[in-house]
């Protein structure tokens, strides 16, 4: 099995990524393999009875899942290979042991398909979120040997860990999901803009998933796995950043990069069923920036694929190789017509059976290197922004 670390290339590591469009160099891409169907705990609950996993239960993801959605991973690897980008991907990881704090036990962990949640790359500095749930605590443990790499090889790199949280019975409000589902959507959506959802500020927590990179600013969004301690944890963390909390009108806000999209400097994908923050769009437009309103997706939630706890809009989950090339689900005919004509060079890869483990082609990714400076894409101020 390869780890994806390659001594001879060592010397020319070098981590930095101020955003999500400068040409990508180097790249890591997660696996599916040893994923698991999560042991129950306060911040999610599986419920899949058709496939086995009744709530309550847990265990691998099916191998016929696994071997689809890996096949989907390595034929990514090597298109990326083909444009010149270098790959480095996990090592194997039991994600099935039981794990523990003195807090708490854990029956199971998670997995390594999208490393996005758990790793933010901002300028040459690697960052170790938090993360908001416990099957997930320790899952930064499988890309330690990867990082490490980058730190030996590169003497510039930082290397960051935010704060571990307790993740005890006080950081996740009681009972949480059973009075959610019981509200109305209006009712919903005020808890959302308010951040009041399963976290409560116990404790910062984050995922990395919920930042976007804007070079000077970053976007932080508060939602189901990131609250406001974590937001102000990163805004303290970032001084020579502009940090900005946001939410969007979705009921169940989990991760930014299927909402907030940036395509390239001044163009951004926007998510019109989850409505903006006027004074985010302001403040975009502001600073002469287009808010483009991205294609339906061709799935809807009665056909996703087995065990996705994703969203259809995973079709806007991009992940761009320079301003100019951008890789898109090949399924999502509607999104790739609409960036063609937006004057974009479509790389259309299959990858919807990546979905059941953890997101599309830019949660399955962390862009170790691309090229590019820290710019100021703001130089206009707006409101709170």
């Amino acid at each position: 099995m390869k780890t994806g670390i390659i001594d001879s290339d060592a010397e020319k590591i070098k981590v930095n990524s101020w955003n999500e469009w400068d040409p990508l160099k180097r790249v890591m891409v997660g696996r599916a393999k040893g994923t698991m169907v999560q042991a129950p705990e306060p911040a999610v609950i599986r419920d899949w009875p058709n496939e086995g996993f009744p709530k309550g239960s847990y265990g691998l993801v099916p191998d016929e899942l696994v071997d689809a959605a890996d096949e989907q991973l390595d034929n990514l690897v090597k298109i990326l290979e083909k444009k010149g980008v270098k790959v480095d991907r996990p090592s194997d990881f039991d994600f099935a042991q039981e794990v523990s704090t003195p807090d708490w036990n854990q029956k199971s962990m998670f997995g390594c398909m999208p490393p996005r949640d758990v790793l933010a790359v901002v300028g040459n500095e690697i960052l170790e979120a938090t993360m908001s749930q416990r099957s997930r605590w320790h899952e930064y443990l499988c890309y330690r040997p990867l990082i490490i790499n980058y730190f030996k090889n590169d003497s510039k790199m930082k290397w960051e860990a935010a704060p571990k949280p307790r993740l005890s019975d006080e950081s996740f409000n009681k009972n949480f999901w059973e009075k959610y589902e019981k509200l109305s959507n209006e009712e919903k959506l005020i808890k959302v803009r308010e951040n009041d959802l399963i976290l409560t500020d116990e404790e910062p927590l984050f995922d990395a998933a919920d930042i976007s990179r804007l070079g000077k600013d970053l976007f932080v969004q508060l939602s189901l796995v990131t609250n406001k301690l974590g937001y102000k944890w990163i805004k303290n963390h970032f001084k020579d950043h502009r940090v900005h909390a946001v939410t969007f009108d979705n009921y169940y806000p989990q991760h930014i990069d299927a909402t907030f999209v940036p395509l390239k400097p001044g163009m951004v994908l926007h998510c019109g069923e989850r409505t903006a923050d006027p004074e985010l769009i302001r403040y975009f437009e502001k600073n002469d920036w287009q808010i483009i309103k991205a294609e339906k997706p061709s799935k809807t939630y009665k056909t996703l694929p087995r065990m996705s706890f994703c969203s259809p809009w995973l079709s806007m989950n991009l992940l761009s190789i320079d301003q100019n090339t951008i890789v898109v689900e090949e399924s999502e005919k509607m999104q790739i017509e609409q960036l063609d004509k937006l004057g974009f060079n479509v790389v259309p890869v299959p990858f919807w059976d990546v979905a059941p483990f953890g997101g599309g082609l830019h949660c399955a990714t962390v862009d170790i290197e691309r090229e590019g400076e820290m710019e100021d894409y703001f130089p206009n101020r707006h409101g709170r922004f």
